[in-house]
């Protein structure tokens, strides 16, 4: 089988992008493939945080993680920093990166965009996250839409070592993207990606949202003056958000939706929205409050970094020798 790879930051507010165009597809994967997930706290420090938040968020998120049904028995589940080969593989591949190829890199540059300094780490971390996920000899890594600059740095890396070390360094992966809700939206500026930190709470539903504070943001949503339910990205973007989220919780096609709503109004469509939401965030809302502060979560993290660490070992025997590192006989 070959093997998945895929991780999440710990930083608050996982929100239904993150479940469409990842978490679902991580749950979606592991009947047919050997999944390994981790939560990429090493990630989460490029921008400050207390150790009491970084810590809450992680174990949140492994808590995610087990409730979109994600299954401990099929997948390998762990946290980045519990794998001590994740950073020595990341400095490896800084020291094979350009800083020309990392300059260019889209989040870097929207990150750092006005501001005189920066984190060394939003600089180099694109080269932590290829060392994340060629770690594993990784075949597929299933992301959003908005990571394609990222998997093709990671098989950059992965040829430019293979061509120079030994074509048996790392095998090179392929993404695998989501199609359709892919790219979720913001529901108040749909032209921008919902994210984690939009100061307005409204422009995202994260998992752990309430029914109300669902239904508000729903119904708050932006769309246009002309009434016409009809998918349209370039001259009706937060009506095709909408129509995206509904298509990709209920597997209806967007062609199917249009039908359904044809002569309706912007408000029966969103009041029915906001029962797919609800409906279908609420058990993993149930099982996320039954497993967040137990000992077999925990447990759970322990069995996954050691099963992680056996694999992640093996593979940097394998670098370590290619490169000419470490004490040889």
């Amino acid at each position: 089988m070959s093997r998945v790879f895929s991780g999440i930051q710990p930083t608050g507010n996982i929100h239904i992008g993150n479940y469409l165009g990842a978490l679902k597809q991580f749950v979606d994967l592991q009947d047919e493939h050997d999944c390994i997930y981790c939560i990429v706290d090493h990630h989460a420090i490029t921008v400050p945080k207390s150790a009491e938040e970084l810590s809450e968020s992680i174990m949140n998120v492994a808590a995610l993680y087990l409730a979109v049904g994600i299954d401990p028995k099929k997948s390998i589940v762990f946290v980045q920093s519990d794998v001590p080969a994740h950073a020595e593989l990341g400095w490896i591949l800084t020291c094979s990166s350009t800083t020309g190829e990392l300059s260019r890199m889209t989040q870097f540059k929207q990150k750092s965009k006005e501001r005189e300094s920066v984190p060394t780490g939003l600089f180099t971390y694109p080269a932590l996250m290829a060392a994340d996920i060629l770690l594993y000899d990784t075949g597929i890594v299933p992301v959003g839409d908005d990571q394609k600059q990222h998997i093709e740095l990671t098989r950059d890396l992965a040829l430019r070592v293979n061509g120079k070390y030994g074509e048996d360094t790392f095998i090179v992966p392929e993404g695998r993207y989501m199609k359709s809700g892919a790219r979720v939206m913001s529901l108040v500026d749909p032209t921008s990606k919902m994210s984690k930190s939009d100061e307005n709470e409204f422009s995202r539903i994260s998992l752990m949202d309430t029914p109300a504070k669902i239904k508000k943001a729903i119904m708050r949503a932006t769309t246009d003056s002309d009434g016409i339910i009809k998918y349209d990205i370039e001259n009706k973007p937060g009506i095709s958000n909408l129509l995206s989220i509904y298509s990709a919780f209920t597997g209806k096609t967007v062609e199917a939706l249009e039908q359904q709503y044809d002569g309706a109004g912007y408000g029966t469509l969103k009041k029915d929205l906001v029962e797919v939401v609800v409906e279908s965030l609420a058990p993993i809302q149930e099982k996320y409050n039954e497993i967040r502060h137990s000992e077999e979560l925990v447990k759970i993290l322990k069995d996954g970094a050691e099963r992680a660490d056996a694999i992640a070992q093996e593979t940097m025997k394998r670098v370590k020798k290619n490169f000419g590192l470490g004490i040889r006989l």
